[in-house]
């Protein structure tokens, strides 16, 4: 395993669509679906960054934008956005895209966290992110201020 990675080397799309299973009264996906699908992608950018087992341990900040309606097609990008000790942040923005049109627009957005596990179930150090592009940067930076601000804020909740 190598000791640093870009955030290049890991970041996945995936694709779905919505099919009548995955949808509610109004005709739109479950947000519960998007979640499952959401997980899933993160999951696999954080095993390809650790290349070992990883367990979600946070999600943050996941904001629906905009619905999703049966038929069209579900765009899922991820792509590590910060490393700790042991944990990973993984961006995931989702968009939809109307199958007949080919217009597509962001929908939901969220940062998932996840810790590496060795053989034995326990945490274990993973490789540090050197972000290269400005965008990368850009998700780093942000990425840390997030952790840091959520860490104060936790806390301050606990000493209450």
């Amino acid at each position: 395993m190598k000791n640093t990675k870009n955030p290049s080397e890991t970041e996945i799309m995936m694709r779905q669509m919505v099919m009548p299973g995955d949808t509610n009264v109004h005709g739109t996906i479950f947000g519960g679906t998007i979640m499952s699908w959401m997980d899933i992608a993160a999951a696999m950018v954080a095993q390809r960054h650790c290349e070992n087992p990883v367990v979600t341990v946070h999600i943050s900040d996941i904001d629906f934008i905009s619905p999703i309606k049966l038929g069209y097609h579900v765009k899922i990008m991820a792509s590590l956005n910060y490393v700790g000790k042991s944990s990973m942040t993984v961006g995931v923005r989702v968009d939809s895209e109307n199958p007949f049109t080919g217009k597509s627009r962001k929908c939901t957005k969220a940062y998932l966290t996840f810790v590496a596990l060795d053989e034995f179930g326990s945490p274990m150090e993973v490789p540090r992110l050197e972000p290269e592009s400005e965008d990368e940067k850009r998700r780093y930076e942000n990425a840390k201020t997030r952790r840091e601000s959520a860490k104060k804020l936790s806390e301050k909740l606990t000493k209450s």
